[in-house]
């Protein structure tokens, strides 16, 4: 079976050790030749101008193909607009469009802007309307917090490919029959995207079971079973939580998935390993 094509999620710092980390984790990860490495927006937009750098920055040190988050939140149409063209001058082709989430996070009620764009859909459509972008858009096998039933969600997702978006990353999940049975579901309701699944190496248990509780992101007992007692035993906890994103990306495989997309969380050493046990090599 030939290596899986890969990508890779990383956030803009905010500190000088924190930029120090992301270049190191930039640097070991891109001899691999990931597809596009994407960069993230704060929950309300506040991270934008230090987004707007970080994808500078690949564009001018690296071969790599950045691909900005751009949302909804918190700016008028004629901002976003400004963005886009920013970026489309910058020789950016892709990103990743979403609505985003309030300054309170997932749990937080949305308001629209009154001058913006409301949902992502709104915004794959403004967006195309000022370039040709290819834009990813984002996909919830376990159903968005946010929406109020799975079908809705569902007809959500369509809104926004029907919109333009051409490929749809997936929020981060631990069980494959989930995403499988979704994969199932964005067939049958006609839905034409490529569904790239989100993996989330664990490297800090209950960091995840914040994470998980904010997206709505189950945890099989599994996996809690795995880490347990691994709390200040930081060694083995990288070698479970490798063998266990090589196992989901393995058994992924072989029911046709070619492609993962991989939420760093700004450190390179997992992702790496993951990547080469599955023969992702790369010139590394």
């Amino acid at each position: 079976m030939s290596a899986p094509r890969v990508s890779f999620e990383f956030f803009p710092p905010k500190t000088p050790e924190a930029e120090a980390s992301l270049w190191k984790t930039v640097e070991r990860l891109a001899p691999l030749n990931p597809e596009f490495v994407s960069v993230t927006y704060g929950a309300d937009g506040s991270t934008r101008e230090r987004t707007h750098q970080v994808i500078q920055s690949i564009l001018t040190k690296t071969e790599l193909k950045p691909v900005p988050h751009l949302t909804c939140v918190g700016a008028p149409r004629d901002e976003i607009d400004a963005i886009a063209d920013d970026y489309w001058s910058m020789g950016v082709r892709q990103i990743v469009a979403l609505r985003g989430d309030p300054e309170g996070g997932a749990e937080a009620d949305y308001q629209p802007h009154p001058n913006g764009y409301a949902y992502a859909s709104d915004l794959v459509e403004g967006l195309l309307a000022k370039h040709p972008f290819e834009l990813f858009v984002a996909a919830y096998p376990e159903t968005h917090p946010q929406a109020i039933s799975a079908d809705t969600d569902l007809d959500n997702l369509k809104r926004k490919v029907d919109a333009g978006g051409h490929r749809a990353i997936t929020q981060f999940f631990f069980d494959n029959a989930i995403f499988l049975r979704f994969r199932d579901r964005v067939a049958a309701a006609n839905i034409n995207v490529e569904l790239i699944p989100g993996i989330l190496p664990v490297t800090n248990f209950n960091t995840l079971v914040r994470f998980a509780d904010a997206c709505g992101a189950s945890i099989p007992a599994t996996l809690k079973t795995l880490f347990e007692g691994l709390d200040e035993d930081p060694s083995t906890r990288q070698l479970i939580a490798a063998h266990a994103a090589v196992s989901q990306a393995e058994n992924l495989g072989r029911e046709g998935v070619d492609d993962f997309h991989f939420y760093t969380l700004n450190r390179a050493d997992l992702s790496f390993a993951v990547c080469h046990a599955l023969g992702v090599r790369g010139n590394a």
